[in-house]
């Protein structure tokens, strides 16, 4: 097994041996449950899909509702699928952090980085601005500039960097460090931070 769902509970530091100071994201890792189990003769590759979390009947869709009852699991919040899944596992097992990670693996998490809203360029794409107020320049500190040529090519090109919405995208962080597994609190540290929102689903990947 590669990976797991987890919740980003926040971020705290811990000392290490050493005495050194080292900043962490706080990762709840429940048990995640297998839903289906995916092999080269039925599907083409091999993979294990996990559920996170207890969803209410009335939340899920009656397509979905088909595919855990055919499970013959519980409903769940979240469903993720792992592919070269190395841990032989059936359709009911439950998975914990305790039998993917130990202390000093690396890992890469995957998020939903926190939604900003429409921004502007300075902050969307770290634009200077003019940076002096001077010679009449009252308004333009924060302003784009021209954005496109004139009689060539008369367009402005795809991609330009301009204002609009920020934040609310997949970022994966990679080469983080596990430094603690507490298994019976379902709970792994993980150095550094990773993105989106106290309380946002997390992939936590070898």
């Amino acid at each position: 097994m590669n990976g797991l769902i987890g919740k980003k509970i926040g971020m705290t530091s811990i000392f290490s041996e050493d005495g050194k100071n080292t900043a962490c994201t706080i990762i709840e890792a429940l048990p995640n449950k297998v839903v289906q189990v995916k092999n080269q003769d039925s599907d083409g590759y091999d993979a294990l899909q996990l559920g996170y979390g207890e969803a209410k009947a009335k939340n899920v869709t009656k397509p979905m509702q088909g595919h855990f009852d055919k499970a013959g699991v519980a409903p769940t919040k979240k469903l993720i699928e792992f592919r070269d899944a190395s841990i032989a596992k059936v359709v009911g097992d439950e998975i914990t952090v305790s039998d993917v990670f130990e202390e000093g693996d690396t890992v890469n998490a995957i998020g939903t980085s926190k939604g900003k809203g429409f921004q502007g360029v300075v902050k969307r794409h770290n634009f200077k601005g003019v940076g002096d107020a001077t010679h009449g320049q009252h308004n333009r500190q924060r302003a784009p500039g021209a954005i496109g040529a004139g009689s060539w090519p008369a367009r402005v090109f795809k991609g330009m960097k301009m204002a609009g919405r920020d934040g609310g995208n997949r970022v994966k962080m990679k080469n983080l460090k596990v430094l603690k597994v507490l298994a019976e609190k379902n709970v792994i540290l993980v150095s550094g931070a990773i993105p989106g929102a106290k309380g946002s689903y997390v992939i936590i990947e070898k």
